[in-house]
């Protein structure tokens, strides 16, 4: 795995953080505001366990198959702190794919604006403590 690929993937990991920052900061109560937020998050999760993997694997971790097992991983490295929270946020994710309950989305989305998004964001800003330190 090469540092280029890395820098490539965490780029467009932090910019779908801010995407997703800026879609949870609207305040007009909307289903269209809610499926965006929804997407956005799922969005970037995929981008954040991706970037994850490769990562680990830049530094000598490399039994990552899953987003389950990058979740695992980064908790062990100290990328994050929260590790039940991140499969909290894995479970949700996988809702989302398949989530036809309106109630369902709202409660998503409202632990998407008030938990996931930061935690989304203080692993892209920890990532990039460390990807400048081997840029």
């Amino acid at each position: 795995m090469n540092k280029e690929r890395i820098y490539e993937r965490f780029i467009e990991l932090k910019r779908a953080s801010e995407r997703l920052n800026e879609a949870t900061k609207i305040h007009l109560v909307h289903d269209i505001v809610y499926d965006g937020v929804i997407q956005r998050f799922e969005f970037t999760f995929e981008l954040c366990w991706k970037t994850i993997k490769l990562f680990l694997e830049f530094k000598g971790i490399s039994e990552i198959r899953s987003p389950r097992d990058a979740i695992r991983e980064a908790f062990a490295y100290g990328l994050i702190d929260d590790g039940e929270r991140w499969i909290d946020m894995l479970t949700d994710r996988n809702k989302t794919s398949h989530i036809y309950d309106e109630a369902d989305a709202r409660l998503i989305y409202e632990r998407i604006k008030t938990s996931y998004s930061p935690d989304l964001q203080a692993l892209v800003d920890r990532l990039d403590v460390a990807i400048q330190e081997f840029k």
